[in-house]
């Protein structure tokens, strides 16, 4: 059996949720630090004690978590600067092992492996490598499925005819294990939406789901 790993995550939002869950499973000791008190509370209903409201870039916080003892910190926070100071202050204050931040603009990737942050994930660039490589013609694409997990990635292309053209994301009523992470549209940027977020005809939507949800959201989403 591969060693149990104490891995401290600074966010509490989706992708800090689910990967969380993933490692919760995986029998790792899980620490998630949030600011949002809301988040802390629907965190620990539903993954139970893992959750310390704080903010992940203060010291004082970070060593009331354990950080002398973490063999990971993951930063998932949606501010590139506040990834980017929990790692190097996990990385320089409390000897981590090992830091990884999530890179939410991808011009800040090479900014953060050059400050020794020993691994960087950019989901823009990481989905703009799926979209380069000859994509099949269905509607639903499998971009990623977790290893032994039920949650997966998938892309949707919304097409002239899907009944959530001209709907916002607010408005499509998403099973609840389901989030739309990204929506890509012909020379824009990718951009991360919100509830007001309208989908439109070309519009690619990149959403985590489950294997369970996966039919629901086809429906929704496409026909």
């Amino acid at each position: 059996m591969a060693k149990s790993l104490y891995i401290v995550i600074v966010g509490g939002g989706n992708i800090g949720y689910y990967l969380s869950k993933a490692l919760l499973n995986q029998g790792h000791e899980v620490l998630i630090i949030e600011k949002d008190v809301r988040k802390c509370e629907r965190l620990e209903d539903e993954l139970g004690s893992c959750c310390m409201r704080g903010d992940g870039c203060e010291t004082a916080v970070l060593s009331e978590a354990g950080l002398n003892r973490a063999d990971v910190l993951i930063a998932t926070a949606s501010q590139d600067e506040d990834n980017l100071v929990s790692c190097q202050v996990a990385k320089h204050r409390f000897k981590v092992p090992r830091t990884i931040a999530l890179v939410n603009n991808p011009i800040n990737d090479r900014i953060f492996k050059k400050l020794g942050v020993d691994a960087t994930i950019s989901v823009t660039n990481t989905i703009l490598e799926h979209v380069e490589q000859e994509i099949p013609a269905h509607p639903l694409i499998h971009l990623l499925t977790m290893s032994g997990q039920m949650e997966e990635v998938v892309e949707l292309l919304i097409t002239r005819d899907s009944p959530s053209v001209g709907k916002s994301i607010g408005q499509v009523r998403l099973p609840a294990d389901t989030t739309i992470a990204l929506v890509m549209r012909e020379n824009e940027r990718p951009r991360i939406p919100d509830a007001s977020t309208v989908l439109r005809e070309n519009d690619r939507v990149i959403a985590l789901t489950t294997m369970d949800s996966e039919k629901i959201l086809e429906k929704l989403l496409l026909s």
